[in-house]
């Protein structure tokens, strides 16, 4: 059997567990929804109903609990994509905002509110480095941006 992750992040979701799951699992490479748990007779819900789904999104285990409307997703947590291509940048940004939100700098609402990061790899080598000059372009041009353009910010960097 194959060992468990010491730590997967649990995300809450109100009756929406299974249905998120196999979304997120369409988007990534190499993932897959692993274990759906249903409430057994006695419950505070109906028999049968989902009460977790454990799922991997490119090898990184999840679990998604149906925990009903007492909590809902902030930008205080996020999910973090790092894209090698601005292939991938224009996929994850594409998949994830059907039915959800763009918003600025890379990041996004899915359509189950939960929050995303879709970040160039690129991106912390334009930043970083002795010169200041250069990463304040990068990051106004950034700045500028919804979805992250890696030729844009690599002009910027010039």
């Amino acid at each position: 059997m194959a060992q468990l992750q010491s730590i997967s992040p649990c995300l809450w979701f109100n009756g929406q567990a299974e249905a998120a799951a196999a979304f997120y699992v369409s988007v990534f490479p190499d993932s897959r929804v692993q274990e759906v748990v249903r409430w057994p007779d006695g419950g505070p819900v109906p028999a049968g109903n989902v009460l977790t789904v454990r799922f991997t999104l490119s090898g990184q285990e999840f679990i998604a609990l149906n925990g009903g409307p007492q909590f809902t997703f902030n930008e205080a947590v996020s999910l973090s994509i790092r894209c090698g291509s601005q292939a991938e940048v224009d996929h994850f940004w594409s998949r994830l905002t059907e039915g959800g939100s763009p918003g600025q700098c890379g990041w996004l609402k899915d359509r189950y509110g939960l929050s995303w990061q879709v970040v160039p790899t690129v991106l912390p080598d334009l930043l970083a480095g002795p010169d200041g000059a250069r990463a304040s372009r990068v990051m106004n041009a950034m700045m500028s941006m919804g979805k992250i353009d890696i030729a844009t910010l690599q002009r910027a960097a010039q």
